[in-house]
C-alpha cells in the first residue's frame, strides 16, 4: 500500500467505547422513559464515542461538496450531458442549489471542491480548487484514473477534513456532483460488496429502461475489463472511481484520523464510505448514514453494511442534501443529551418499581 496512505490509516482509532456505559447512564437518567427518544439516543451515544467526550460538543457543521466530471460519460449511462457538472458546480456557487438552501436552512457551512472537473473555473467564493485531472478516463476501457492520481485526489480530501477540524469544526458531511456518477459508483458496490451488477443498477438521473440495460452492460464491461485492478480496495477505488469519489473516501478517513464524526449523503457518498470502511474498519464508528436514497440498489447496500441510515425521504439528488437535512437531527439528539435534564438533579419522579 502506498506510504502516504498506510500513514493515514495508521492515524485512525476505534471509537472509545469505553465511554460506553457512563454515557448509557447518561441517556438512562434524563427526564423521559428509557429509550423513549429511540434513534435519537442512539445517535448521541455514537456521537459520543466518536469524539471521545462525555461532555460533547455540537455546533460548527460543515459540507464539502466534491465535483469530478466522468469519462464513462461517454457511454451514455445518463440522461444527461456531461457539460451539466459545471454548469450545476456554478448554480451552486451562486446559491441556487438545493443543497444551499438546505445547508442555509441549517446553519451548515458549504464548499464546493472541484477535484476533476472539465471546466476552468475563475476564483470565487465558496469554490476550492483541487482539481487532479479534466475528468476520469472512460473506466469501460480501462482504469479510470492512474494510482497516483486517485492517491492524489485522496489525500486532498484527507487534508480538507483535517483542515475543517482545524477550524473548529465539531461534524462534517459528504456531498458530490459529477454526471455519470452512479455508473462508477455501482461498480465499486459490486465488486466491493460482492453484489450482483442488475440488482443495484439504478436510473440515475432518469434514465429509460433500454439505456438502464446499456448501463448495466457498460459496468460489467468495466468491472471486467478492470478485473486485474481491483484486488485491493484502494486498486478498485482507482480503477473504477473517479476523482469526487476518492476524495471523499480520503475525507471520511481525515476526519476518522481527527475524530469528527461524518454524515454520510446518499449513493455516491456511500460507495466512498464503503471504500474508506474496506480499508480501515474502524471508520465506520465515525459515520452517520443520512438517508436511503431512492436510487435502486442503496437498500442492498446499506443492508449489506448492517445500516439504519437517519432518513427515509426518497432522495437521489446527492449534493449533500440528505446529509443536510440529517445533520440537524445529530445536533438534535446532542442538545437533548447535554440540555435535557436528569432526574438526578431535578425534582421528578422516576417509574416505580412497583
Amino acid at each position: 500500500m502506498h506510504e502516504e496512505l498506510q500513514q493515514l490509516l495508521n492515524c485512525i482509532q476505534p471509537a472509545s467505547h469505553s465511554l460506553n456505559d457512563a454515557a448509557r447512564a447518561h441517556l438512562d437518567d434524563l427526564t423521559k422513559p428509557q429509550g423513549s427518544l429511540g434513534r435519537l439516543e442512539e445517535i448521541a451515544l455514537k456521537y459520543v464515542l466518536a469524539t471521545g467526550s462525555l461532555n460533547p460538543v455540537l455546533s460548527k457543521k460543515k459540507i464539502c461538496c466534491f465535483a469530478a466530471d466522468h469519462g464513462v460519460a461517454a457511454e451514455g449511462v445518463s440522461a444527461f450531458p456531461a457539460e451539466v457538472t459545471p454548469q450545476m458546480v456554478y448554480n451552486m456557487l451562486s446559491g441556487g442549489a438545493a443543497i444551499n438552501v438546505l445547508t442555509r436552512h441549517a446553519g451548515v457551512s458549504l464548499d464546493v471542491v472541484d477535484m476533476g472537473v472539465n471546466h476552468e473555473f475563475p476564483d470565487m467564493a465558496g469554490l476550492v480548487k483541487r482539481k487532479v485531472r479534466p475528468g476520469s478516463a472512460n473506466m469501460a476501457n480501462g482504469p479510470a484514473m492512474s494510482q497516483e492520481d486517485a492517491l492524489q485526489a485522496l489525500l486532498c480530501g484527507a487534508e480538507l477534513a483535517t483542515e475543517a477540524y482545524e477550524a473548529g469544526c465539531h461534524l462534517l458531511g459528504t456531498g458530490e456532483m459529477g454526471i455519470a456518477n452512479t455508473t462508477p459508483a455501482t461498480a465499486l458496490y459490486a465488486v466491493l460488496l460482492d453484489v450482483p451488477v442488475e440488482s443495484i443498477t439504478g436510473r440515475g438521473t432518469g434514465i429509460d429502461d433500454e439505456r438502464l440495460s446499456h448501463k448495466i452492460s457498460v459496468i460489467k464491461r468495466a468491472i471486467a475489463v478492470n478485473a486485474s485492478h481491483c484486488t485491493t480496495p484502494f486498486g478498485t477505488l482507482a480503477a473504477l472511481g473517479g476523482y469526487e469519489i476518492a476524495a471523499i473516501t480520503g475525507f471520511i478517513l481525515g476526519a476518522a484520523a481527527a475524530r469528527v464524526p461524518v454524515v454520510v449523503d446518499g449513493f455516491i457518498s456511500s460507495a466512498a464510505a464503503v471504500v474508506a470502511i474496506k480499508l480501515c474498519p474502524a471508520v465506520d464508528d465515525y459515520l452517520f448514514f443520512s438517508h436511503l436514497s431512492n436510487e435502486q440498489g442503496h437498500r442492498a447496500v446499506m443492508q449489506k453494511l448492517g445500516v439504519r441510515p437517519i432518513l427515509d425521504l426518497d432522495l437521489r439528488l446527492g449534493e449533500g442534501t440528505g446529509a443536510a437535512i440529517a445533520m440537524q437531527l445529530v445536533e438534535g439528539a446532542i442538545k437533548i443529551y447535554n440540555e435535557m435534564a436528569t432526574f438526578s438533579a431535578a425534582s421528578v419522579s422516576e417509574k416505580s418499581e412497583d
